[in-house]
Formats: C-alpha cells, sequence, structure tokens
C-alpha cells in the first residue's frame, strides 16, 4: 500500500502559534488593536494565565511566562528572525497606521521574475517579530525535481543594505 507521501501525517491546516509572554494582557491588547485578532474562551482546567485569540483562520495561544523578568527582549528588527507574516490589502495603509500608533518597523522589498514583494517587520510587546506583506503577489511553484536553492550571498547582502537605509531615514 503506499503512502500519501505529500501529507504523511494527513494534516488539515494550521491551528495555532503559541507564544511566551511577560503579560497575557498586555500582549492580547496588541494582538486585538494592532493586528485585529479577536479573545476566544480557553479551557478553564489550565493552571497557569494566558488568553487564545483568533482571526485569519489561525489561533495565538499566549502563554504567560513563569518568570517573565527572565525572558530575553529582542531589540533589533531582524527579517531573518523567527516570526509570523500577514498578508495585507494596502501596505501605504499598514505604514501609515504604523506610523500613526509609533510602532517601529523596517521596511524590506524581495523580487523574484520581475514581481515585487513589500515587507514590513515589527516586534509585539515581547519581540516576537511580525511581518506583514504583499506575498500573495509571488506564485506558489512546487519544486517538483528542482534543485532547492538559497538566495545568493549578494542578495542578502543587498537586502540588509536596504533595510540599514530605511532604519536610519526613520532616525
Amino acid at each position: 500500500m503506499k503512502e500519501n507521501m505529500g501529507n504523511p501525517l494527513h494534516l488539515k491546516s494550521v491551528n495555532h502559534i503559541s507564544l511566551i509572554c511577560k503579560s497575557a494582557e498586555e500582549t492580547m491588547l496588541f494582538y486585538q488593536n494592532v493586528l485585529g485578532f479577536f479573545p476566544i474562551r480557553r479551557p478553564g482546567s489550565f493552571d497557569f494565565d494566558g488568553a487564545w485569540l483568533f482571526g485569519y483562520g489561525i489561533g495565538i495561544h499566549l502563554l504567560e511566562a513563569e518568570n517573565p523578568e527572565n525572558l530575553p527582549r529582542k531589540k533589533e528588527i531582524n527579517p531573518k528572525d523567527n516570526h509570523i507574516s500577514f498578508q495585507c490589502e494596502s501596505m501605504g495603509a499598514v505604514e501609515k497606521k504604523l506610523k500613526e500608533m509609533e510602532i517601529d518597523y523596517v521596511r524590506a522589498t524581495v523580487e523574484e521574475g520581475g514581481i515585487q514583494v513589500d515587507q514590513l517587520f515589527f516586534h509585539d510587546p515581547d519581540g516576537f517579530m511580525i511581518e506583514i506583506c504583499n506575498c500573495d503577489s509571488l506564485p506558489v511553484i512546487p519544486l517538483a525535481g528542482e534543485v532547492a536553492r538559497s538566495c545568493s550571498r549578494v542578495n542578502l547582502e543587498m537586502m540588509q543594505n536596504q533595510q540599514h537605509l530605511q532604519m536610519v531615514k526613520q532616525l
């Protein structure tokens, strides 16, 4: 009998991501007020503080740290760090809103086959990175026999230089 090689665990979708935070209440307000998630009921049998949110077809489970003072706080916005990405309708509207909310962010642009993708990166209150992009303009093309290849070092350095210039402009 042949196994389903494309989906060996028979997965259906992403259900949620869990994030450890210093204050579940503060982080919950950020995800509500900045990203538009809404709180949902979490099991009352949990014996630790946290909050559950839902939006855009995915859950975010906030787990309040037992020792929040020991959580490292990332200050530099690094697009190569762990993050969750959201597609948006208007990059201009997102950038305007982030400026109004006085949220620091970094811009980046990726080009592939003449298609340009714009990205904005910023942190939640605990330093977890959020990306907002118009990535849906890039086609999803399975490799199907192609050799997986990473971006060239030159392109990476160009992107880093562009991000540095954007950060300098913001100062």
